[in-house]
């Protein structure tokens, strides 16, 4: 990982920040896979469980040497805020998961950008230009095609993945605002640590032994999140959220692709052609920013 981001430093934060935001995408796509198949076997709750214990786990043994000092914090309400939120959004997108199509959950949680496009402009003052309203616009446009108003995807369990993406544009925007003062370290061990903590508290109601396969399935899933959400934290750290907001759209490709292959999930004509405006604009956002922003303003 040190080798990966010391050729990332070579580049401008812009596309940093994106290559650092795909990669946290691919791997959140693999979690949500592992989920998935496991909230077939157990209950959704256990499956955030063991999300958060081994991540929890595998982080204080790799930075045992410095838990104490890293867990020393000047924001710990925040800190807290921040990490609810994430849990929020895990509980509710894998809750989600037990019930819906991978490809159908994750399109109604791309309504995400638009959450944070806002809470950016409103809580971090950022700057939100007009391609950034229009690639969130557009992206919003193929979530819609996909979901498609009116269809079965539309229950109270569609719910859950919208309660989920409002859940992480919090997550989002907190991130952004911590990053200015702490070590992503700090807030990587909040984040594993409140989550294990308040599943540990309500597991038990629900607890099912897992398989040997199954658990080293948990423990995988853990890892995979952990490094993408350390990933997360470093690319909110260096580039707005709104910026990257446009970009979370092509989780519905990575998801789409793990739906196929594992669960027979085949895409029909509305969410291959939703995909496609997804990408296209978050594609659009970055060429335009990247290339303006190696050009002097003439006006």
């Amino acid at each position: 990982m040190t080798t990966a981001l010391r050729f990332l430093s070579g580049f401008g934060p812009l596309t940093k920040g994106t290559l650092l935001f795909l990669t946290t995408l691919f791997l959140f796509s693999i979690m949500d896979g592992i989920a998935k198949g496991l909230t077939e076997r157990y209950h959704p709750l256990q499956v955030v469980w063991a999300r958060y214990t081994s991540q929890t786990v595998i982080a204080f043994v790799v930075l045992s040497p410095f838990v104490t000092r890293l867990l020393r914090t000047k924001h710990i309400g925040l800190q807290l805020i921040r990490s609810a939120f994430l849990f929020g959004a895990t509980m509710s997108f894998f809750t989600s998961l037990k019930h819906l199509p991978i490809s159908s959950a994750t399109a109604i949680f791309e309504i995400s950008p638009l959450f944070i496009t806002i809470l950016g402009f409103f809580v971090l003052k950022e700057k939100v230009g007009l391609r950034r309203w229009i690639g969130v616009f557009f992206g919003l446009i193929g979530a819609m095609i996909i979901i498609r108003p009116g269809s079965e995807v539309f229950s109270f369990i569609a719910l859950l993945p919208a309660l989920a993406a409002f859940c992480f544009s919090g997550y989002a925007i907190s991130t952004r605002f911590l990053g200015k003062e702490e070590s992503p370290w700090t807030s990587f061990l909040y984040t594993a640590l409140i989550g294990c903590i308040a599943s540990c508290v309500i597991v038990p109601a629900v607890w099912e032994t897992p398989t040997l396969s199954d658990a080293s399935f948990m423990t995988s899933m853990g890892i995979v999140g952990g490094l993408g959400h350390y990933l997360l934290i470093r690319a909110f750290t260096i580039t707005e959220a709104s910026y990257l907001a446009p970009f979370s759209y092509v989780t519905l490709l990575f998801n789409g692709l793990w739906g196929y292959i594992f669960f027979f999930e085949v895409p029909d004509f509305y969410t291959v052609l939703g995909a496609l405006i997804i990408i296209s604009a978050g594609v659009y956002v970055w060429y335009r920013e990247t290339f303006l922003a190696k050009k002097p303003r003439l006006v």
